[in-house]
């Protein structure tokens, strides 16, 4: 039996790009028209799993009602938090505080924005519910989780044994989706990337 698990980035947020971690900014129009692209022709799916954040919930909580289908908001999927540079640009960054996003840019495992989530606790944060989904999931069908570009790239990170130093080499545009298939063996999830991108079924 395999499941096939859809996860797909939320659209263009309202204010346009910029350091947007647990900042709860909701779609832009040009965003609400990237999720509905996404999906087109896609699914159907049996469920629907979404982080608490605007940007994702609130398309979730429409595609699940136009399908009649079951909605699980999964609190342990939000964004990374980034602490005093929520809602900061990087260009803003650059002129107040290039030294310590240099840092950053160079190590995020090591150098933490003042205030924010460590890269290795979000690591462990998104395995914990990441683990917890899984034990959740039926063992075949279609399920769609609807999330953000830290989940994700950590999610494939746990599944591919991609170091964490090199997770923003993983392009992932808005409202990109990313499929994977699920096998279980002897009671144990293995899961394994199918496509990425805008590849349709």
């Amino acid at each position: 039996m395999t499941l096939t698990l859809d996860l797909l980035r939320h659209g263009e947020p309202v204010g346009g790009p910029r350091y947007r971690g647990r900042s709860d900014d909701p779609l832009c129009g040009r965003g609400w028209l990237q999720m509905h692209q996404a999906v087109a022709g896609r699914g159907p799916w049996q469920r629907i799993h979404s982080s608490p954040l605007k940007r994702c919930r609130e398309f979730a909580q429409r595609l699940a009602r136009q399908q009649g289908v079951p909605l699980r908001i999964d609190e342990g999927m939000s964004e990374i938090d980034f602490g005093r540079w929520e809602g900061q640009t990087a260009a803003r960054l650059m002129r107040h505080e290039a030294e310590a996003l240099g840092r950053f840019w160079r190590d995020p495992v090591h150098h933490t924005p003042h205030g924010g989530e460590a890269l290795t606790d979000y690591r462990n944060r998104i395995v914990t519910a990441w683990q917890v989904l899984l034990a959740e999931l039926p063992h075949q069908g279609r399920v769609l989780m609807i999330g953000h570009g830290g989940s994700i790239r950590i999610i494939l990170h746990h599944i591919l044994g991609i170091p964490l130093p090199k997770l923003q080499q993983i392009e992932l545009p808005y409202a990109c989706l990313t499929r994977l298939r699920v096998d279980w063996h002897d009671g144990e999830a293995n899961a394994r990337l199918a496509a990425h991108g805008d590849s349709r079924p």
